[in-house]
């Protein structure tokens, strides 16, 4: 399929720029596939949609405060970084962003806090934006991420057009994260508040509990047409053998299996085997689902209302069929459901 097959108006005033006071509840849109029946109900009313035995996949990366802001060597220009990956522990090595991009260069010392706390220099390029720096610090290890993370900022995307505030570092992070790594919340699982998830095990609902570290390729623009020449940024899956037991007993008998957000579907979906099961998986992944595509292992997907012409977007077309989805997100639009990272929900069955 063609990208443009994916653009769509949507008026600004529909981007959350901030979360429903409840998690649970925002509004849900339930889109049946098999009927093409279209219902309005509240997040926490999709307990509904479960029995027994079903299970949700929950993405449990944790996101770090990974936007810094700093000043640039001699001229003292302000400059922001954006902290991807730590490449090298021991040499305080980062991958990043930086912006603007064409004033910084390798060699350049970048300085961070109100007395220059943290100093940073850049020792390669990556992309047009990317760049590799070492952090020029003496202390240990724990004292160094301590103080790195201290001036970070909660990585909101800039669709949301707001300073941040306190609340964001709470909002901006699912109940169940655990594992840290993550620049960009699984939004899908911003819905569920402890109460609820806690009401979905006593219906006996099981909790299949993966990582996928999402990087910002998820919010990358797709520049070509034809769908079949993107390529994706990599981002690291674990798949530990506790989740696949789960997943696997449910598909065998035949249970609805959830996976709450499309980076749950992209980091089951890379490790299937010939058999159509889940297998155990650490590594990573750089699979980009358009349609058509063939899902082996979820049969029910909890999501955001996403922009137009994104890769979120044409991965769930291509699980609720793409006239069901296009025709969903014309209704969004005129119900006026919020989208986007803050915004509503929709839950494909």
């Amino acid at each position: 399929m063609k990208l443009s097959s994916f653009n769509f108006n949507l008026p600004k005033e529909l981007i959350a720029q901030n979360p429903a006071p409840n998690r649970d509840e925002s509004r849900l849109m339930v889109v049946h596939k098999d009927t093409g029946k279209i219902e309005h109900k509240v997040f926490k009313d999709s307990l509904k949609y479960f029995g027994e035995g079903d299970v949700l996949i929950l993405n449990n990366t944790k996101i770090f405060p990974a936007r810094l802001y700093g000043t640039k060597e001699k001229t003292g220009a302000k400059i922001e970084v954006f902290l991807l990956r730590e490449l090298n522990r021991d040499n305080f090595l980062w991958d990043v962003l930086v912006d603007p991009a064409r004033k910084i260069r390798v060699g350049n010392k970048l300085y961070f806090g109100k007395n220059d706390d943290l100093i940073a220099e850049v020792v390669d390029n990556t992309t047009s934006r990317g760049r590799t720096i070492r952090f020029l610090y003496d202390g240990d290890y724990e004292k160094f991420k301590r103080t790195l993370y201290g001036m970070g900022e909660t990585p909101l995307p800039k669709a949301i057009k707001r300073p941040v505030e306190k609340s964001d570092e709470e909002r901006y992070q699912t109940v169940f994260a655990k594992h840290e790594g993550g620049v960009a919340a699984p939004t899908a699982g911003l819905h569920f508040s402890r109460e609820l998830l806690k009401r979905f095990e006593i219906k006996g609902i099981e909790l299949a509990e993966i990582t996928l570290h999402t990087g910002l390729g998820t919010f990358r623009t797709i520049d070509v047409e034809d769908l079949s020449k993107h390529k994706t940024d990599a981002e690291y899956v674990d798949i530990p053998l506790k989740a696949t037991k789960i997943v696997n007993a449910a598909k065998e008998s035949k249970k609805k299996i959830c996976a709450v957000g499309t980076t749950s579907i992209r980091a089951v979906e890379s490790s299937v085997s010939a058999q159509g099961m889940l297998t155990p998986y650490n590594g990573w992944t750089n699979l980009f689902i358009h349609p058509p595509y063939d899902f082996e292992i979820a049969n029910a997907m909890i999501t955001n209302f996403h922009m137009p012409k994104s890769s979120l977007l044409i991965m769930a077309a291509s699980f609720g069929g793409f006239d069901l989805m296009m025709k969903a997100y014309e209704v969004a639009v005129k119900e006026k459901y919020k989208f986007f990272t803050y915004g509503d929900a929709m839950l494909i069955i």
